[in-house]
């Protein structure tokens, strides 16, 4: 059961992120959408860790796939692209340091404990 709550979890705080820069940038990220490349990212992470894999390519392998549902969705151009991954990416890190600090929650980034 904690699993899965981790993984609702992992899911939803990743979605948020991609929501929020989104947000800032005013390209008009749909929440449902940010939710999907959430699911879609927590759930490759987690299919590779299952399968084994070294932790480099747990942390590496869901990039791309965010990187071009995110690039899908939003129809704009690559910099403005870019930059709302950027800021997805400092948004998600700022939301990972008090998750795995504080409450030893280290889906987010595995690779980077922090308690």
């Amino acid at each position: 059961m904690k699993y899965l709550f981790d993984f609702i979890l992992a899911i939803t705080l990743n979605g948020f992120s991609y929501f929020i820069a989104s947000f800032i940038l005013k390209n008009g990220l749909p929440f449902w959408q940010a939710l999907l490349i959430g699911l879609s990212v927590v759930s490759l992470g987690a299919l590779t860790e299952k399968l084994g894999s070294p932790m480099w390519l747990i942390v590496f392998i869901p990039f791309p796939v965010g990187m071009f549902l995110l690039y899908s969705f939003l129809n704009v151009t690559v910099s403005q692209w870019f930059l709302t991954y950027i800021i997805t990416l400092a948004i998600y890190t700022v939301i990972h340091i008090p998750m795995s600090y504080f409450l030893n929650f280290h889906s987010l980034i595995p690779a980077w404990k922090l308690s």
